[in-house]
């Protein structure tokens, strides 16, 4: 999941994203990306490695579920991903 942010947020138009964990399920994951637009957004879809990275995770999404989620990495454009403790830990 952490891979799959950085590589989005070396795309052009990245505003700053998270990795989070669901706090009642440990195995259920969200990511959220912000971009300057929706075009920008599917651009950064489309090279080999984020392919690679990104789309596998989009296909196993589930929008079933509601959960509570806990940020444990965040990015934002030009800085390193800060990587935060976990509540569950």
């Amino acid at each position: 999941m952490a891979r799959a942010l950085e590589l989005l947020a070396a795309r052009p138009g990245f505003r700053g994203g998270e990795a989070g964990r669901a706090i009642e399920d440990a195995g259920q994951w969200v990511l959220t990306v912000r971009f300057d637009s929706v075009d920008a957004y599917r651009r950064a879809l489309g090279p080999f490695e984020v392919r690679e990275h990104v789309h596998p995770l989009l296909a196993e999404a589930d929008t079933t579920t509601e959960a509570t989620y806990e940020s444990l990495v965040t990015v934002t454009p030009g800085a390193a991903p800060v990587h935060h403790p976990s509540l569950l830990s």
